[in-house]
């Protein structure tokens, strides 16, 4: 048995417990889900520094009771320059690296993000927390040292063939040429400058000030196509989030250029197989699981992609005549054929719900480990790679455009039940983050888990995530044998992971009761914790 956190009067869960502890104490002095937010974000990209930076993006989902939710698209558009002729001109036709300076071409869109969040906050919440306040314990954090996690260890060494020798990467991530040491103290006095500079001139300076322009300048020197004026121009966005009915509830996700629509798809095709009348431990709850993936992913590589260049609404995918179509191509007894996932993500998803109801779910990223690996001279920021996404086809979906948005594995989530809860959900990994989605939803929702043993059960993965780089379907070795037996059966290809594998990611989860009781539950597979009180 799993028991969750419970707590009255605010809750935060990260994959990190400093993040998730930087939140709290906001939260304590009377600060509000979004101000506690902006304080773990900025926290996790000092103490979790292989899965996000502030030199990435982000997406926010936020509840105000007795309002419609809200979205924040903090997501990077590529550079005016990043053109298919321009990677022709560096002699690259086939496809965009993964890291050095070419792979760093879009905008990080992620402080744009905590901007516009504190804005809101102050606006419409009556936020009072100043920004030196909500950086503060990650300023700490860097300039005096965070204690290198065993996560951060094995990802470096893991990843380091591939990463070494890229522009200011091996004297900001490496000591002595190696990794750190698991236990060891890591300090990053650049970043922590660099904090507070945002903290004393203000979030916007990333963007159109000092700050910017020392961005821009050390981006030229790494090989990037990226310059001042695509800092300027960038802007934090709102857009209205999806929204699929539920028979539970309302349950809501991210707007494209995110894979938002899939989750929402995924748990709609479930609803429609009654999916709640199966055992959560048989083989049957997973193959539906993965069937219902497969379909949504369809849909996704078909269709998603920057909004600005789709030619249909993503809403309109899931709308219920669409979703039984898509259910009634399942067979209950066979595998569809699987083709090739999205590829690997380094993620971090975060919630946070205050004593008032309010909430956020909220996912930051690089996209793959350490991102472009390109770390920025004067700034100590490690640039993402999300640009790496885009083809160089010119007939592709999402080929590249200057200026256009690349395609977002990255998908919060949050769910309002009908009978007056309000839960929080999400998890790292690319083609993993709609999965554990399906996953953590449906054993709380339908099968009576409390958070903590929704987080905790074994999980399945179709595809791509970090570190993985084969489309298998992979299992925890907690599954049964007889559960995988029947899963090749039924023609799944099968792969058995550790029994707590971190491939699966790190989920997390926040309820918050009609009586105002929260209950959380953090990802055993990651370094995270519920903080409440």
């Amino acid at each position: 048995m799993f028991n969750s956190v419970r707590g009255t009067r605010g809750m935060a869960v990260a994959p990190h417990s400093l993040a998730a502890q930087a939140a709290l104490a906001v939260l304590r002095e009377d600060g509000n889900a979004v101000e506690a937010m902006i304080a773990a974000a900025a926290n996790i990209a000092v103490v979790y520094p292989h899965m996000n930076s502030i030199g990435g993006d982000a997406f926010w989902l936020i509840r105000v009771p007795g309002q419609a939710p809200r979205a924040i698209d903090a997501c990077g558009a590529a550079a005016a320059a990043a053109s298919i002729a321009w990677y022709a001109g560096q002699g690259i036709t086939n496809s965009i690296p993964f890291r050095g300076g070419v792979a760093a071409n879009t905008v990080a869109g992620t402080v744009s993000g905590w901007s516009a969040a504190y804005e809101f906050s102050r606006k419409e919440l009556g936020g009072k927390l100043p920004p030196a306040r909500l950086l503060a314990d990650a300023i700490h954090y860097a300039e005096n040292g965070i204690a290198v996690t065993r996560s951060q260890n094995a990802t470096t060494a893991a990843k380091l063939a591939g990463l070494k020798g890229v522009h200011g990467f091996d004297e900001t991530y490496l000591i002595d040429g190696a990794p750190p040491e698991s236990g060891s103290v890591f300090l990053q006095p650049r970043l922590g400058a660099t904090l507070r500079q945002l903290a004393k001139a203000g979030l916007d300076d990333f963007y159109r000030g000092e700050l910017a322009e020392s961005l821009a300048r050390d981006l030229a020197a790494a090989g990037s196509p990226l310059s001042l004026p695509d800092l300027q121009r960038h802007q934090a966005q709102w857009p209205t989030p999806l929204a699929l009915r539920h028979s539970l509830g309302t349950l809501y996700n991210m707007t494209p250029p995110t894979q938002g629509v899939v989750s929402l798809l995924i748990l709609g095709i479930l609803d429609v197989l009654e999916i709640g009348r199966l055992d959560p431990h048989s083989a049957d709850y997973v193959h539906l699981c993965v069937e219902a993936t497969k379909q949504a992913f369809t849909i996704r590589d078909r269709s998603i992609t920057d909004p600005a260049y789709m030619k249909v609404d993503a809403q309109s995918f899931l709308e219920p005549a669409a979703i039984r179509a898509l259910a009634a191509k399942i067979d209950r007894n066979r595998a569809a054929p699987w083709g090739a996932g999205k590829g690997p993500a380094d993620t971090v998803w975060m919630g946070v719900i205050d004593g008032e109801g309010r909430a956020v779910s909220f996912i930051q990223s690089t996209y793959h480990e350490y991102g472009s690996g390109v770390v920025l001279k004067d700034s100590g920021i490690v640039w993402q790679n999300r640009g790496c996404s885009f083809s160089l086809d010119d007939l592709a979906l999402n080929a590249l455009r200057p200026r256009r948005k690349p395609f977002h594995t990255l998908n919060p989530a949050l769910a309002l039940f009908d009978d007056g809860r309000s839960m929080v959900y999400g998890n790292m990994g690319g083609d993993g983050q709609p999965q554990s989605q399906s996953a953590v939803f449906s054993r709380y929702a339908l099968f009576g888990m409390n958070p903590q043993e929704a987080v905790s059960a074994p999980r399945w993965l179709l595809g791509r995530t970090w570190g993985q780089t084969s489309d298998t379907l992979k299992l925890e070795a907690r599954f049964p044998a007889e559960v995988v037996d029947r899963l090749r059966h039924y023609g799944h290809e099968v792969e058995i992971l550790q029994a707590w594998d971190e491939t699966m990611g790190h989920a997390g989860a926040i309820v918050r009761h009609a009586n105002g009781v929260l209950e959380g539950g953090a990802d055993p597979r990651s370094d995270g914790a519920v903080a409440t009180f």
